[in-house]
């Protein structure tokens, strides 16, 4: 079977940094880096996270907001950074490190005088949802941020990541059934262990949690622990594919952006993947059931993911 890929949506600015050579690269982002936190007291934390779901319209919606004529892209915005991974994988490296990736106040205030409105500042990283250090780093670090949370069907959900995860070359397990059936054993002890020490980065935990990540209500429950659920705005994926304009608008709207209606919202990260064996789909519906029922009543919401 040929590796499925991403496929991506074209842009001019990520076609040509693939014409300059990495070790350029790496000198301009280490010197930028080092800037941004020779700077970082003057610098701006993020207004919003997007949390996750791993695989449900996260980087959609983070480029649909970085587009919007009041979001600040993080710094440098030629590198177009969707996250550096500060709440979940580079704590350790300190808020001056994590505020060197985002906009200076000078910059805001330049914007706020062009366009009258202050821009917001945010990042995106599905893996913070998952984190089991991530909400109490978060309302430690910016405990008024706007939080969030896009939920994907858990069965649909866990197929797109393992073929994710199978295209980055992160995965070698052959069969979904496969990896999905060495989950339990892969991740035995990996949350014990980065609770207990904060530095640990677990590799399967990461990387190989197909179905543990679906099961939300036991990740949201931490996030709502602490903070209000006024912060948290979560959206299903049917939505953003069925009204992209509508679920953008909602999105705004709990920003507290001026609504602006763009002329096409485009889908990004899209991954073709060949059809689930039905037998696989009836277990993992029924695997599902009860943690759907525990989301429906954390939320108040039904979602229609049992059939």
């Amino acid at each position: 079977m040929n590796t499925l890929r991403h496929v991506e949506v074209p842009d001019r600015w990520r076609a040509a940094k693939r014409h300059v050579p990495r070790p350029v690269k790496r000198v301009v982002r280490r010197a930028v880096r080092r800037y941004g936190e020779r700077t970082a007291d003057s610098r701006a934390l993020p207004d919003f996270l997007i949390i996750g779901a791993k695989r449900g319209g996260t980087t959609s919606v983070w480029n649909w907001l970085v587009r919007h004529p009041n979001v600040a892209p993080m710094f440098p915005s030629l590198q177009q950074i969707k996250s550096p991974h500060y709440f979940d994988v580079h704590f350790a490296r300190g808020e001056r490190w994590y505020r060197s990736h985002f906009p200076s106040w000078a910059a805001i205030e330049r914007a706020a005088q062009r366009t009258g409105i202050r821009p917001l500042t945010g990042e995106a990283s599905p893996y913070y949802l998952f984190h089991p250090l991530a909400p109490e780093r978060v309302q430690h670090t910016v405990p008024k941020a706007r939080l969030l949370v896009l939920l994907r069907n858990p069965v649909d959900r866990a197929y797109s990541n393992y073929w994710e995860r199978r295209g980055s070359n992160a995965e070698c397990l052959s069969t979904f059934e496969a990896a999905i059936d060495a989950e339990e054993e892969r991740l035995s002890g990996e949350a014990e262990r980065i609770v207990a020490d904060p530095g640990y980065h677990s590799y399967h935990h990461d990387w190989h949690s197909y179905l543990a990540r679906g099961r939300y209500a036991e990740q949201l429950t931490g996030w709502l622990d602490r903070f209000g659920r006024d912060q948290l705005l979560v959206l299903p994926f049917d939505d953003l594919r069925r009204d992209a304009n509508g679920a953008y608008r909602a999105v705004q709207e709990f920003l507290s952006l001026p609504v602006v209606e763009p002329p096409r919202l485009a889908h990004h990260n899209k991954l073709p993947v060949p059809p689930m064996a039905p037998a696989t789909r009836a277990r993992l519906v029924e695997y599902f059931r009860p943690w759907n029922a525990r989301l429906t009543e954390l939320l108040g919401t039904p979602l229609d993911w049992d059939r």
